[in-house]
């Protein structure tokens, strides 16, 4: 698998420069952004599932909206995000 159209560095800077630089949170824009980032080829690759783990983990629950929470739990879920 190629992974020539990959946005795992688009969604690394984007998580760094956005979302942990200001409250170190996601909210729902940011989760939106993430995934239009990620399904951008339609398809999330390898390299988009490790960033995306990093910053799922990064992330603390405690901070998150109940609708982040579960939007970012049905996204892992169906793109086999650890």
């Amino acid at each position: 698998m190629s992974n020539s159209n990959s946005a795992w560095n688009a969604i690394m800077q984007y998580s760094f420069l956005r979302i942990f630089a200001n409250d170190d949170t996601i909210d729902a824009d940011e989760m939106t952004m993430l995934k239009r980032l990620a399904l951008g080829d339609g398809v999330v690759d390898d390299k988009e599932r490790a960033a995306l783990s990093r910053i799922f983990a990064r992330a603390d629950a405690a901070t998150l909206a109940p609708d982040v929470r579960e939007d970012i739990a049905r996204f892992k879920a169906r793109h086999n995000i650890d």
